[in-house]
């Protein structure tokens, strides 16, 4: 397999038809991966020893925190692993945040054919614009037998393009959840783990808010807490096969049902946090914490901020339960990593990647992260109480899906119309009119 395109144009042409089009996902073509069964750049297999005469480059954006943290226990773990030292890492974080940020330094890199030896991404929808350039190595032989027997279904499918693996899966965050504080939960008299739809949410809200308590911490600030809220609600409400159906564009069939979806945000809102509009996300968790709040909807790093709150305590100072509706899904947010061609440092990405997908290398990051690993066979001995029930669910779980949200569950393209569809709601809160654009534009 080559990289020439269907089109006949090349990467580069690709890339700079996307970047000018303003969206990583803009689709020019379907193109094929780089090597027959993942050996690309002539390295079959992945070597035990370490390469001679490479260094990796590694172009993330986790740059501050436990994230930091979590990513240098990886490469210690990875340099451990395969004999090399700190001299063979090109740490180069990516600062501005998840996504955007680093999609334009790549572009910019994959344009000039200088690609790093590996990057973080989102895997499934976020690939496609690398896929469709023929930018990404396969990487079958990355992926062992043993290995792949170890992931789920809903998260392998994120990491392939048609039969091939192109991204190792390394974390997951679960974003189907409200988190609570237990004591004003029993103040107001609310089982929110007993609540059977999204309407019931609504009606604990209620209750908070006439008790004298905030029904829902949330931001409006920012689009995204607000999309991630919508799909949870719409997941809760229509369930996974209608949700897995909007996700593959198929929006025209449900109009009725995500107005309906959209209303009952503008629901919601009546008890959001009073500033919502000038708080970020992690300033309204603290009204939570504080016990001015009844829940909060957010993925589970908000569980971070709880950990480090004093006396406040997983089970008896806050809870969490899944977003009524959705008790057997596992809405899935990730970060992997890819073999971008060509490649400068083909062993070290290889030996990297299979690292990345190692019980080793999945324990050293996501202990400190605070996300669960994606491989079900890893004990989770060394995390706390929350993550290992968050995984007995992952694995109890009957589907993995994604969200449009964070990247995996729609190519860029849509993703930004989603943003900029839901930029707008923000400022109208008309549910008829915001769904009528998302038919009309997704």
């Amino acid at each position: 397999m080559t990289n020439s395109t269907e089109s006949g144009l090349g990467r580069r042409e690709y890339m700079r038809g996307a970047a000018a089009a303003g969206a990583a996902g803009t689709t020019l073509f379907a193109g094929c991966l780089t090597g027959d069964d993942g050996g690309g750049d002539g390295v079959e297999g992945v070597p035990d020893e370490p390469a001679e005469d490479e260094t990796f480059e590694i172009v993330h954006w986790w740059t501050a925190g436990g994230e930091e943290e979590a990513l240098n226990a990886l490469i210690d773990s990875y340099t451990e692993a395969y004999g090399y030292s700190g001299s063979d890492i090109n740490n180069n974080p990516a600062p501005g945040g998840a996504g955007s940020a680093i999609d334009t330094a790549i572009q910019t890199r994959v344009i000039d054919e200088d690609p790093p030896s590996t990057f973080q991404i989102w895997p499934g929808g976020s690939l496609t614009p690398y896929t469709d350039a023929d930018a990404l190595n396969a990487i079958n032989d990355v992926w062992t037998d043993e290995m792949e027997s170890s992931y789920l279904d809903g998260v392998i499918d994120t990491a392939q393009d048609g039969d091939d693996f192109v991204a190792v899966p390394l974390n997951i965050h679960r974003l189907n959840q409200v988190f609570y504080n237990v004591e004003v939960a029993e103040d107001v008299g609310v089982d929110l783990g007993g609540l059977s739809s999204p309407e019931d949410l609504l009606d604990a809200m209620a209750s908070a808010d006439e008790a004298g308590y905030i029904g829902m911490a949330q931001q409006t600030g920012s689009v995204w807490s607000t999309l991630q809220l919508w799909e949870m609600v719409f997941l809760g409400q229509h369930g996974a096969d209608t949700y897995r159906d909007v996700l593959d564009g198929n929006v025209g069939d449900y109009e009725s049902q995500i107005q309906e979806s959209l209303q009952l945000i503008v629901d919601y809102r009546e008890y959001f946090t009073p500033n919502a509009s000038s708080v970020t996300w992690d300033e309204a968790n603290q009204d939570v914490i504080s016990g001015d709040a009844l829940l909060i909807h957010q993925g589970d790093w908000a569980a971070g901020q709880y950990a480090a709150a004093e006396g406040f305590d997983y089970g008896s100072g806050w809870d969490y339960a899944t977003v009524p509706g959705t008790s057997d899904v596992y809405s899935i947010v990730m970060d992997s990593f890819v073999m971008p061609d060509p490649n400068p440092s083909p062993t070290m990405t290889k030996q990297w990647l299979r690292h990345c997908g190692s019980v080793e290398g999945q324990i050293a990051f996501n202990t400190r992260k605070g996300s669960i690993p994606p491989r079900t066979d890893v004990s989770m001995d060394e995390f706390p109480p929350f993550l290992q029930d968050q995984s007995s669910d992952f694995g109890d779980s009957s589907e993995q899906i994604p969200t449009i949200a964070h990247g995996s569950g729609t190519d860029p393209d849509s993703k930004s119309t989603f943003e900029q569809i839901f930029s707008g709601f923000l400022e109208n809160w008309n549910a008829s009119e915001t769904a009528g654009q998302i038919v009309d534009q997704i």
